[in-house]
């Protein structure tokens, strides 16, 4: 996901572009629902791997995906939201109040 004002954030696996926007970063995620269970699983081409355990039906792994970025960066649920790709397995999210330092930080990879 190249934007305008994109920071970059290298972790074990590549590096994580994080979009920087109006009082919120972007970043995209790749999804591997039905996994054993709901991990954080690195950068891969830019985007955050996460595998979640919900299945991929109804909405549940995209409620679980939200559930987990909350938590993972210390936000509220209200403030990660699904931008676009609410049925594909790479989506756009948007998480507000946070800077692209702090995603780095809670997320376990550093900033270049």
């Amino acid at each position: 996901m190249a934007t305008p004002g994109a920071t970059t954030t290298e972790g074990a696996a590549g590096a994580l572009e994080v979009g920087v926007r109006p009082g919120a970063v972007r970043l995209s995620v790749k999804v591997r629902p039905r996994s054993s269970k709901t991990a954080l699983r690195g950068v891969e081409a830019g985007a955050l791997v996460v595998a979640l355990a919900a299945p991929p039906v109804d909405g549940e792994a995209n409620a679980a995906l939200v559930v987990a970025l909350a938590g993972w960066l210390g936000v509220r649920r209200r403030d990660v939201t699904i931008v676009s790709g609410e049925t594909a397995r790479t989506k756009i999210v948007e998480v507000a109040g946070v800077a692209p330092s702090v995603v780095a930080a809670r997320l376990g990879v550093g900033l270049a």
